[in-house]
């Protein structure tokens, strides 16, 4: 891991200034001569910098992104608490980590701060935007501020603006923490039941009916407690408070919320799509009821150069991580076509 460190103040969207910040990052690979090699990679609400070890498969000799011929990045998100300034971060003003105190921040402010990274290290244009769930969300914002950066995006499971239902459940994950007696201690692990039980509503979204119902019934018909299906839900639970912090977790789903393209655009979601040129893949997963296809189906329908693929897979909308394979032919398959067309059109 790498840390970019600014000391420059940091305007958030919202009105907030930080005093500094920092952004946590991993790289592989090297920025060839022409510096058009970059591949940049978007996490996902709880993920970190370390793309190799949460999509396993795709980074790595003869993987979809080999460091021998990209230049990779993945950096850390603006509010989590796996290096980058969060609310686990000391506030320089008072010397003190911020907690709870961690002012509210956007999606756009998670690009203006991985924008910096990327003038650091001398990327002008990024050859392929990478990105899944949320991590779309960012790739879309960034598309839209930096037009002339961008050359290709890649998104897989996401949306132009946050649905109803994902703030309805984002909603409900914040009620749980907010329910913890200890929730807003000024202690690191403070509201860790809130974020137990907000992990196991995000858990139901992130999978479904299916995929629980063949992977967690019981075959004991005599049962009357001690089901798999709950000792599954308690077990992600707290892997998730064991990495996680619930004040980041509170906060970017905060952030999740605001995500609208056409906020402050004086433009509709389509319209401002519309605007990006960029050759577009989109990932859609049947089963995926977080972020189900009609979300993609509407941003292809709107961007000028978009190719969609549905996918199926059991996971919901987890899928975006474990159908590797899958995803990898589709992406190929699409950037020979893109390389051709560029081609033709040159």
């Amino acid at each position: 891991m790498q840390f970019f460190h600014s000391n420059k103040p940091f305007h958030t969207e919202g009105g907030a200034t930080l005093a500094s910040l920092t952004i946590a990052y991993h790289a592989w690979g090297t920025l060839n001569a022409a510096r058009d090699n970059v591949v940049w990679i978007c996490h996902a609400l709880t993920s970190h910098s370390d793309a190799s070890d949460w999509w396993p498969g795709m980074i790595g000799p003869d993987c979809l992104f080999d460091p021998a011929e990209h230049f990779i990045v993945c950096a850390n998100i603006l509010g989590s608490c796996y290096g980058s300034t969060g609310p686990l971060s000391e506030n320089p003003t008072t010397g003190v980590l911020y907690h709870s105190l961690f002012p509210a921040i956007t999606i756009r402010d998670m690009v203006q701060a991985h924008i910096l990274l990327r003038e650091h290290l001398g990327i002008e244009t990024i050859a392929v935007l990478v990105v899944g769930s949320v991590g779309g969300y960012q790739a879309l914002e960034c598309a839209v501020m930096k037009k002339d950066r961008i050359e290709k995006l890649f998104l897989l499971a996401t949306s132009a603006a946050e649905s109803a239902w994902g703030i309805a459940v984002h909603t409900a994950q914040r009620l749980a923490i907010e329910a913890d007696a200890s929730w807003k201690e000024a202690k690191p692990h403070a509201g860790a039941k809130g974020l137990k039980a907000a992990r196991a509503i995000g858990l139901l979204s992130y999978r479904n009916y299916n995929i629980l119902v063949e992977k967690q019934t019981d075959p004991d018909v005599e049962k009357t407690d001690g089901f798999k299906a709950s000792s599954y839900i308690h077990y992600q639970g707290d892997k998730l408070v064991r990495r996680f912090n619930a004040f980041s977790y509170w906060l970017l789903t905060k952030a999740m919320d605001s995500h609208n393209l056409a906020r402050s655009r004086a433009a509709t979601v389509a319209e401002v799509l519309a605007t990006l040129s960029q050759p577009t893949l989109l990932i859609a997963i049947a089963s995926d009821i977080l972020c189900p296809p009609q979300e993609q189906q509407f941003i292809a329908h709107h961007l000028p150069q978009a190719t969609l693929v549905e996918i199926d897979s059991e996971y919901g909308h987890d899928g975006f991580l474990l159908q590797v394979q899958t995803i990898t032919q589709h992406y190929r398959k699409c950037l020979n076509f893109f390389d051709a067309e560029t081609t033709e059109s040159t």
